[in-house]
């Protein structure tokens, strides 16, 4: 088991690989509509109706399982990770899990990611493509879909922005439909 949360900024070939799941995280991390959609924390009403949340996801947990240990990154490689969520006032407010599976090596790599929100009155999924994540610097912006959820988020629809703003750190903005 490898958990590295400094993999952000500076990344070995091989962490690289993964890294950028590790933010949906942070998925994922990724991760950031929790207690702050239930509470109102750090909300605001776009137009259309729109609700927009923004918060802070922690990386806490990231195992790599690749295809050739000690090898390039390779297609197939996964990574699972877990993120702490943080409301605006930084108050914890939930978390983050999901796997990032490797579709791409060539290009900057690509990752397919699958993440699930953990928050006080349900829990969103969200899924998508992070693209560039074997370039060298910092994980990279992403944009990946809500697909469901349960309880308060029963039927959610929208999207979920995510920028890297420290080592093991991002910002997400949750644009519920």
């Amino acid at each position: 088991m490898n958990i590295n949360l400094g993999s952000h900024t500076m990344r070995p070939i091989r962490a690289a690989c993964l890294g950028t799941a590790t933010a949906l995280v942070a998925l994922l991390a990724c991760a950031p509509v929790a207690a702050a959609a239930a509470t109102d924390t750090g909300s605001t009403r776009a137009e259309g109706g729109h609700r927009v949340i923004t918060l802070t996801g922690r990386l806490a947990e990231q195992t790599r399982f690749p295809v050739n240990p000690g090898g390039a990154p390779a297609q197939g490689d996964r990574t699972v990770f877990r993120s702490i969520l943080f409301d605006k006032d930084g108050k914890q407010v939930g978390e983050t899990g999901g796997t990032c599976t490797t579709t791409r090596v060539d290009n900057g790599g690509a990752e397919e990611c699958v993440v699930t929100y953990n928050l006080p009155d349900g829990q969103l999924s969200v899924q998508g493509m992070v693209f560039g994540n074997l370039n060298p610097g910092p994980p990279p912006s992403f944009d990946n879909g809500i697909t469901g959820g349960t309880g308060k988020y029963d039927r959610a629809r929208g999207s979920v922005h995510a920028d890297t703003i420290g080592t093991g750190t991002r910002r997400f903005t949750i644009d519920l439909d």
